[in-house]
């Protein structure tokens, strides 16, 4: 087991199962001598920054979160969607929870990505302020969050495939392609993406990331499956949020095929 505190979106209990990570146990905590930021560059450019934390050691500033007990297996996932060694570093810090000091894990941006330009999504903000609110942290942090200045997010035009005749892919033929992935039914070409995203060629390739995206909306519950991805049973937020990202993956990766959610 190890402990690990969560500042961010993984407050948030539904945020943290979709990664793959079930605590044995949650609890409220404080890191005090620290800020937060959201200077950490999301990969994606309509996701503007994700949370981190600086040292700054003045008494008062804090950082509020949640002491997370994890089984081992956890680790495995939680750098892997924390980008692990590419966006953030791992290290060991003290916090405070009930009274007691206790040493916890804790991602903290890595310099090549931070920006200090950046502001949080406002679909990442909501993620944060419900976590917040579930794990009863202190009101007036709450409100902080809930406050906090969003990157104002375009609105993206529905997604057109270019012309032509594009071949089919399935779940197998995607998987012997490290270097492509899907999302709602397209698959495109990673080889060509710029360095920052040489971490999701490894994440992301010879997968379909549609339902990866999908439990991470702020409206998720949990409950999103493929079997809805399949027979289209997706609301308009959800259509939506994934549009988004399929224009996303047309600017940073090259359009190549389509993707049946029927053959195996």
């Amino acid at each position: 087991m190890f402990r690990y505190f969560g500042f961010g979106s993984n407050m948030n209990i539904t945020a943290l199962r979709a990664k793959g990570v079930e605590p044995l146990a949650s609890r409220r905590a404080v890191l005090h001598g620290w800020r937060l930021r959201f200077n950490v560059e999301h990969f994606f450019r309509h996701e503007g920054g994700v949370a981190n934390i600086e040292r700054t050691d003045a008494p008062g500033d804090r950082v509020l979160g949640v002491l997370h007990d994890c089984p081992d297996a956890a680790l495995a996932p939680l750098d892997a969607t924390e980008a692990y060694g590419h966006g953030y570093d791992r290290v060991m810090i003290d916090v405070e929870s009930e009274g007691e000091r206790i040493p916890a894990l804790v991602y903290v941006g890595m310099p090549g990505f931070l920006n200090n330009n950046c502001l949080p999504s406002p679909r990442y903000r909501n993620i944060l302020v419900q976590g917040a609110h579930e794990s009863g942290i202190d009101s007036a942090y709450v409100k902080y969050l809930m406050e906090h200045p969003v990157h104002q997010v375009e609105e993206y035009p529905p997604f057109v495939r270019p012309e032509g005749d594009h071949p089919w892919f399935s779940a197998r033929s995607l998987a012997g392609r490290p270097l492509y992935t899907a999302l709602y039914g397209e698959v495109f070409d990673m080889s060509v993406a710029r360095p920052r995203h040489e971490y999701l060629k490894g994440f992301f390739g010879g997968r379909d990331m549609t339902l990866f995206h999908l439990k991470r909306l702020d409206t998720s519950d949990g409950t999103e499956t493929m079997e809805a991805i399949r027979h289209g049973r997706l609301n308009e937020a959800q259509r939506r949020y994934l549009n988004a990202y399929l224009n996303e993956y047309a600017r940073e990766y090259r359009y190549v095929g389509r993707f049946d959610y029927d053959e195996t």
